[in-house]
């Protein structure tokens, strides 16, 4: 992470001094930048000129003392609160007066960090994100005491390195770490709930929702050694809330070494750094496809009843289904089973369609079933909604499929941000989709499937599970209970 950021500020055309406690890993620092910009000139990206002068401007401290001219000093040390509040404590009598002082903190308090200075005002939050170069978003974070000026001065510095500031407020996992509680969490928990498997879930989110990495794919890139404190930490700084709760499959994994693609191994295998292929469910064989009769209550309904037709659907339109036919639910936030329930319908001919997603937007559909769905039913449905050749999911019951737990979950959190003010809703927006690389922001995604829609997953969620982690978000509640979209003008003012 140092010598990423030592990078782009020496590109910026900054005089850049390094310095760690041991010489040969500053050297070793310097040696990897230099051999970065050198790619860069055989890649025609930079002239040599322009590395010479980089080069130049790239050196190695010998000690604390050397860094007595800065006027900015930014730190990238272990994550330890001791560790930083005392390093910090010596610069301060090091530097003048007038330096800022930055932490590339992830997760710990900028406020706690700099309870030990004279100067608390100097320091603030400067968060960058590996690899340093590629990922153009900083968090720019303000302690209690963090003079205004030096939050606007590391913005206007951001943006010379070709980095997009956000400013976040002081609170725990600030924007990008908080907002991603929703997307790997909710899959975690939902892997749990023995509803699909890893490679499964993560193929939904991807084909369904659009996501470039599905969330066991992004922790395997991560590395649950990094991902899985930071989940430990939010969830114990925000003082148990049930929303950050982290799993106990991501502990188990972290004991046993299964930390991702570095130790080649992790909720995949890797060959070479490659993950081995997960072979795709084969479509079953139907001689004869019973009527379809498709549930009064169900989402997108009319969409849902052209499919079939073309599809080659026999569709029944009577007031209930016949004894031989397939009947198909499409819920929002409910289970199978207590759908079945509700609306009076047999549970052994009875699967789900997910829904929450238009389906000309989708290159998956997800159906599922129930403990009671019949093999023949669950295959005549697989068979039927593959007549196209688009891929097909099946899952087990849960209260809201994949799709409809991960968007909900993603866009309840980032709400409840914009209700704490943590960060204006456009830099909210602006951090994810650089931060995170999600195929839009949250309160987009909001926007997109409607968040009476989102709302009416939560509610629903909350009531099959009981579970406060479902309440939604006031800033949500209110927004979906008038229609209105999560962002628009004046949330951003």
């Amino acid at each position: 992470m140092g010598r990423g950021i030592a990078q782009i500020a020496a590109q910026a055309g900054s005089t850049v001094m390094m310095f760690d406690m041991q010489a040969q890993a500053c050297a070793a620092a310097q040696a990897s930048v230099f051999a970065q910009w050198d790619k860069l000139a055989e890649k025609g990206r930079m002239t040599t000129d322009q590395v010479a002068l980089c080069k130049a401007r790239l050196v190695c401290a010998d000690s604390l003392r050397a860094l007595s001219d800065c006027q900015l000093v930014v730190e990238a040390v272990v994550e330890r609160l001791d560790v930083k509040s005392t390093l910090f404590a010596q610069l301060e009598d090091i530097v003048s007066p007038s330096a800022v002082l930055a932490t590339n903190t992830s997760s710990l308090s900028v406020t706690a960090i700099g309870a030990r200075l004279k100067r608390p005002g100097q320091l603030a939050g400067y968060h960058f994100f590996n690899p340093v170069p590629l990922m153009k978003v900083v968090e720019v974070i303000a302690g209690l005491k963090t003079a205004a000026s030096v939050c606007e001065d590391l913005a206007t510095y951001a943006r010379q390195m070709g980095h997009t500031p956000v400013m976040a407020q002081d609170t725990p996992g600030f924007i990008v770490n908080h907002a991603g509680r929703g997307y790997g969490t909710e899959a975690l928990r939902i892997a749990s709930e023995g509803v699909a498997d890893f490679a499964t879930i993560d193929q939904i989110l991807k084909d369904q929702a659009g996501f470039k990495l599905g969330p066991f794919e992004l922790m395997d890139l991560t590395a649950l050694d990094v991902s899985h404190p930071v989940m430990e930490s939010v969830y114990h700084q925000y003082y148990e809330e049930p929303r950050y709760r982290p799993s106990p499959i991501t502990a188990q994994r972290l004991a046993g070494g299964l930390l991702g693609k570095k130790s080649g191994e992790g909720f995949y295998r890797y060959t070479n750094g490659v993950a081995d292929a997960v072979a795709p469910t084969p479509v079953p064989t139907v001689e004869t496809m019973p009527p379809v009769w498709l549930s009064p209550r169900a989402a997108r309904r009319a969409e849902l009843l052209l499919l079939l037709k073309n599809l080659g659907a026999r569709i029944e339109t009577g007031a209930s289904p016949s004894a031989e036919a397939l009947t198909l639910v499409a819920p929002l936030g409910f289970d199978i089973t207590t759908v079945a329930v509700v609306e009076r319908l047999d549970p052994a001919r009875t699967v789900g369609i997910d829904m929450l997603v238009a389906d000309s937007e989708t290159k998956r559909r997800v159906l599922a079933t129930n403990p009671a769905t019949r093999t023949d039913m669950r295959m005549a449905a697989h068979a039927l909604m593959a007549r196209d050749g688009k891929a097909v999911s099946v899952i087990r019951d849960s209260g809201g499929f994949v799709t409809q737990r991960g968007v909900a979950t993603i866009v309840n959190i980032a709400s409840d941000m914009c209700q704490q003010s943590i960060c204006s809703p456009s830099d909210l927006e602006t951090a994810v989709t650089l931060g995170l690389g999600y195929p839009m922001g949250p309160l987009a995604m909001g926007n997109r499937y409607g968040p009476t829609n989102v709302l009416e997953v939560l509610f629903n969620m909350q009531t099959v599970y009981g579970d406060p982690r479902y309440r939604p978000s006031p800033w949500l509640r209110r927004r979906g209970a008038i229609g209105l979209s999560l962002l628009h003008e004046e949330d951003a003012m």
